[in-house]
């Protein structure tokens, strides 16, 4: 997961909550819009956009709620912090995606079956291009965010809206061709959309799966976990590095090896330099070590 190591966590959260709301936000507006586009022009490809941003709007409210569950510090009950609600909420999402994209091929099949005609396109022409530039704004701050972040929520979602970048496009030019008088491109069109809604959603099922199955971390950073703990002085060796990672917070524990005739505080002093440079270059951490002689 592509992350900023060096953000500070505080501004990482902020930056989650802020991009749940400005998703919310963006997906209530696009409904509204594709809803007037759909009641005027009666097309299936904008119907199939219309149910794309319901879903998004959904998922949206998830994301909003799982964020901040997210965000909640360790307790009680869940020492290791509550980030995998996060991937519980991704999955949420793909069901959503997967269950739309099916009813839409259905009811295209049946608009190609029925030769339903076109109303008033110019009217949709123009909403949809209203909901490329809101979208495309939007993606790009999420963009943003899942930079600094990590978070597969937001990941999830800005798939989401991505998609609904290249549905809107998609039916924009299923209008203009039906607008010429290809009436049948509005239905092949939603077809399409709702394939690559489902071909789209492969990619944060794995990464769910991987969060809640307790996935270790990629390999080039385990080698630079290995590497930073060898840098200290007094440490001989280290062995049982273990890595998972809670949301967007790294959880390692490893054992490093020292001498057996130092006294408590040496071998604390040499434990402690250790966790400052893995929670240095991973800002949010929960490091654990412990300490064996040698």
């Amino acid at each position: 997961m592509d992350t900023d190591k060096n953000f500070d966590p505080l501004k990482r959260g902020q930056l989650m909550r802020r991009a749940s709301l400005a998703s919310v936000i963006t997906a209530f507006t696009l409904i509204l819009a594709k809803l007037v586009a759909w009641l005027f022009t009666g097309s299936v490809s904008v119907l199939a956009s219309l149910v794309d941003s319901m879903l998004d709007a959904m998922a949206s409210l998830v994301n909003l709620f799982a964020v901040r569950y997210s965000l909640k510090p360790a307790d009680d009950d869940h020492q290791f912090g509550h980030g995998k609600a996060e991937s519980l909420a991704a999955l949420v999402q793909t069901a959503f995606i997967c269950g739309s994209a099916i009813f839409l091929i259905f009811h295209a099949i049946d608009d190609l079956r029925s030769r339903s005609e076109l109303n008033n396109e110019q009217i949709g022409i123009w909403v949809i291009l209203f909901s490329i530039v809101l979208t495309g704004a939007l993606v790009l701050y999420q963009g943003y965010v899942v930079r600094h972040t990590g978070s597969v929520t937001i990941k999830a979602d800005a798939l989401h809206y991505r998609m609904d970048l290249l549905t809107n496009a998609s039916v924009l030019v299923a209008l203009v061709l039906s607008y010429l008088g290809y009436k049948s491109m509005d239905a092949w069109v939603a077809i399409g959309i709702a394939v690559y809604m489902l071909y789209g959603v492969r990619e944060i099922v794995m990464e769910s799966f991987d969060l809640l199955m307790d996935r270790q971390l990629p390999s080039e950073q385990l080698v630079e976990i290995e590497s930073l703990a060898l840098s200290v002085a007094g440490v001989q060796g280290l062995h049982d590095l273990r890595t998972r990672r809670s949301g967007t917070t790294p959880i390692i524990q490893i054992d490093i090896e020292m001498d057996g005739s130092l006294t408590l505080h040496q071998a604390h002093d040499i434990a402690e330099a250790v966790m400052v440079l893995i929670m240095d270059r991973f800002p949010g951490a929960d490091v654990t070590i412990h300490q064996d002689p040698v």
